[in-house]
């Protein structure tokens, strides 16, 4: 079963992250070693990102920013093929992003048609 894992870290954290550039390249390697992972990627700065809307009456709205101020950012994402929820929950709490205040909320893909 497919599952999406959403990667938020906390921003502007008080601390140094513990995880490091090779943390993130080794859990990749794992998934990959381990024939799981389907496909991911990180998101660019939080900066870069635009937000549409359309109205009941149709009118678009385009503004710069995210949709709404939140307490978390979402960094990333990893789409993996996995037994069961409780593989994929393992997966997750050995993602780098989990740690230092991050989490990865963790959600089934609907696979319609598949």
């Amino acid at each position: 079963m497919k599952y999406m894992l959403l990667i938020y870290t906390a921003p502007g954290g008080d601390t140094e992250p513990q995880c490091t550039f090779e943390d993130w390249q080794q859990y990749d390697k794992e998934m990959k070693d381990a024939g799981i992972w389907v496909s991911g990627d990180a998101l660019a700065d939080l900066t870069t990102t635009t937000t549409v809307r359309v109205s009941q009456s149709g009118e678009k709205t385009v503004t710069d920013g995210p949709f709404a101020e939140t307490r978390e950012i979402l960094g990333g994402y990893d789409v993996i093929d996995v037994p069961d929820l409780d593989a994929a929950l393992a997966w997750a709490a050995r993602c780098p992003g989990a740690r230092d205040g991050g989490s990865v909320e963790v959600r089934p893909l609907a696979g319609f048609g598949d």
